[in-house]
C-alpha cells in the first residue's frame, strides 16, 4: 500500500469538546475501490470532511495525492458526493449539471458524458425536486463525476437504492477505477463490503482494520464479514 491516493496520519478532530476521531492512522491505495464500512457516528463523514479539506481539524494530516488535503490545485482532482442531495431542487437535472461544470470550467459536453454514466439521460429536462431520492442521489454523483476526476469520495452514495441499481453503481465504481481512478466509498451495510478491493473498518472514531475482505475472513476465521467485524470489536474491547 505503499502507493497511497490518501494517507491520514494522527488525525484528530474534536466536536463539541468530543474527540470524534481521536488520532487516526489510515492509508487508500491509488486505483482502488476502498470501502469505508462502519456503523452511524463512527466518523466516516468526518473522515471523508477531512479528505477534501472542509473538516477543521484539532491535530495530524491528511495528503490526498500528493498534496496536503483542501489545497486549491486539488479542486479539480477530487470529486466529492455528500450524503444528502447536493443539488438545486428548482432546476432542472441538465441545469443543474451545466451550473456545477461552468464553476468547474468544464465543457458542457461533459453534462450529457457524466449523465450517460449514472443512467440518467430521460431525467435530463425534469426539475429535481420531481425525482425520487435515488434519482437524486445519482444527480449529485453525477456531479461529483464531472471532469473526470482522479479522486471520487463518496458518502453513502447508494443509500436508498434499490438492488438493481446499488449493484449498477458498484459496477461504475470498479469501471471507473479500472480506467485509473481512486474511490473512497462510505456505507453502514456490510453485505456492501464484499464489493469493495479494500475495506476500512471504523467503530467510535478508531480503525478497527484495514484489510482486504479476504484477509478480513482470513484473520478472523469467519466468512460473514459482519460476523468478521463483530469479531474484531469483541477483541478490542
Amino acid at each position: 500500500m505503499s502507493d497511497a491516493a490518501i494517507r491520514v496520519q494522527s488525525l484528530r478532530v474534536v466536536r463539541g469538546g468530543t474527540p470524534v476521531l481521536p488520532g487516526l492512522d489510515c492509508e487508500v491505495p491509488a486505483g482502488s475501490v476502498t470501502g469505508l464500512l462502519g456503523p452511524s457516528g463512527s466518523g466516516k463523514s468526518t473522515l471523508m470532511r477531512a479528505v477534501v479539506g472542509v473538516q477543521q481539524v484539532a491535530a495530524g494530516s491528511v495528503e490526498v495525492l500528493g498534496l496536503p488535503a483542501g489545497s486549491a490545485p486539488l479542486r479539480s482532482r477530487v470529486g466529492y458526493m455528500t450524503q444528502s442531495p447536493s443539488v438545486y431542487g428548482d432546476l432542472t437535472v441538465r441545469e443543474n449539471l451545466e451550473f456545477f461544470a461552468a464553476v468547474l470550467g468544464e465543457p458542457r459536453d461533459d453534462v450529457m458524458h457524466v449523465l450517460a454514466v449514472v443512467d440518467l439521460e430521460e431525467f435530463a429536462d425534469r426539475v429535481v425536486n420531481r425525482l425520487s431520492g435515488g434519482q437524486r442521489n445519482r444527480v449529485s454523483l453525477a456531479a461529483a463525476l464531472l471532469g473526470r476526476p482522479e479522486l471520487l469520495v463518496l458518502d453513502e452514495p447508494t443509500v436508498g437504492l434499490d438492488p438493481l441499481l446499488r449493484r449498477d453503481l458498484w459496477a461504475l465504481f470498479h469501471r471507473l477505477a479500472d480506467g485509473g481512478a481512486t474511490l473512497l466509498v462510505s456505507s453502514h451495510v456490510m453485505d456492501e463490503a464484499n464489493r469493495c478491493d479494500v475495506l476500512l473498518l471504523l467503530r467510535d472514531g478508531h480503525l478497527v482494520a484495514q484489510a482486504t475482505p479476504d484477509e478480513l475472513r482470513a484473520s478472523t476465521g469467519t466468512q460473514d464479514l459482519d460476523a468478521a467485524f463483530l469479531r474484531l470489536v469483541e477483541e478490542q474491547r
